[in-house]
């Protein structure tokens, strides 16, 4: 099966991308789960969120974005085709979207809550700001790490990557690159970026070949379904494959941490102030910042 990341064609099976691995059976220890985490920089957990609550707000996504003009309505409302020429958007923070009832009954759920407070072993607590993308036929999401965006506060941070709705791999789901949480010339180069601070552009990589080839791991993916979450850490590389149909692929990527630990000040109170300064102004290039750090 070939799969393409920004238009650059891979085999699923074989060296640069394979299939992630489930850790449902795993659910019950701790210390499993915890050392699958330390191996792979990832969980996938297959049916964690009740699907009544994600075709909820998916219900109330498809008509925020059918009020906006974004939906073919030609087509059945929660396929969530495409109008030509409508390019959905990042909704992070987004009033009518993001604080509605139904999208944070998903992202704030009980056993989304329960997860992470077994998971840190001390309540967790999520940020007050939500991340929530409408990824348009043909999109794709460079690699990165999520530090770079939200390292002020613990780095003990998890992101939990919500497909809402069914996300098959044609749709372009998240990619993980495995191994990648052991770059340490990138974790201690890149990885110490601020994207407000240092006006740089968030994207580590558009090429997902180069980082295999010089240092290690491979690109793993899915076909995920509605309830599926993938939890990964701040120093995961990820990215999305190529949206190569007509619709919207809906997704929330939302952030836990222990609640006795330092918080990120740029994501949480009633108005969070989210990023202040990144690409307002002169931003370095990252080919230009890569150089510097010789990665």
């Amino acid at each position: 099966m070939i799969i393409t990341m920004n238009q650059q064609k891979m085999i699923l099976g074989e060296k640069y991308l394979g299939w992630l691995r489930e850790s449902n059976d795993i659910l019950d220890s701790i210390d499993d789960l915890h050392h699958r985490f330390e191996e792979d920089g990832y969980l996938l957990i297959r049916n964690l969120q009740p699907i009544d609550v994600v075709e909820k707000a998916r219900q109330h996504l498809i008509n925020q974005l059918s009020n906006q003009g974004q939906i073919n309505t030609s087509f059945p409302l929660l396929d969530g085709v495409a109008k030509s020429g409508q390019r959905g958007g990042f909704f992070g923070g987004h009033q009518e979207m993001t604080r509605d009832s139904d999208f944070l009954n998903l992202v704030e759920s009980p056993q989304i809550m329960n997860f992470f407070d077994h998971f840190f072993e001390t309540p967790a607590l999520t940020y007050d700001y939500k991340w929530l993308r409408v990824v348009p036929p043909k999109g794709f999401t460079g690699a990165h790490y999520d530090i770079v965006y939200m390292g002020r506060g613990t780095t003990n941070v998890l992101t939990c990557w919500t497909p809402i709705g069914d996300i098959p791999i044609e749709l372009g789901p998240l990619a993980v690159l495995v191994g990648s949480h052991r770059y340490d010339l990138i974790k201690q180069t890149y990885g110490q970026m601020d994207v407000d601070r240092d006006h740089v552009t968030g994207w580590f990589s558009n090429d997902p070949f180069e980082l295999i080839d010089k240092y290690g791991g491979q690109w793993q993916t899915t076909n995920f379904q509605a309830g599926d979450v993938l939890i990964f850490g701040m120093f995961t590389m990820h990215a999305s494959l190529d949206n190569t149909t007509n619709r919207f692929r809906l997704s929330s990527d939302t952030r836990y941490q222990p609640a006795n630990e330092p918080v990120d000040n740029r994501w949480v109170g009633l108005q969070p102030i989210g990023h202040y300064a990144w690409q307002k102004g002169e931003t370095v290039p990252m080919h230009k910042a890569r150089q510097e750090w010789n990665v």
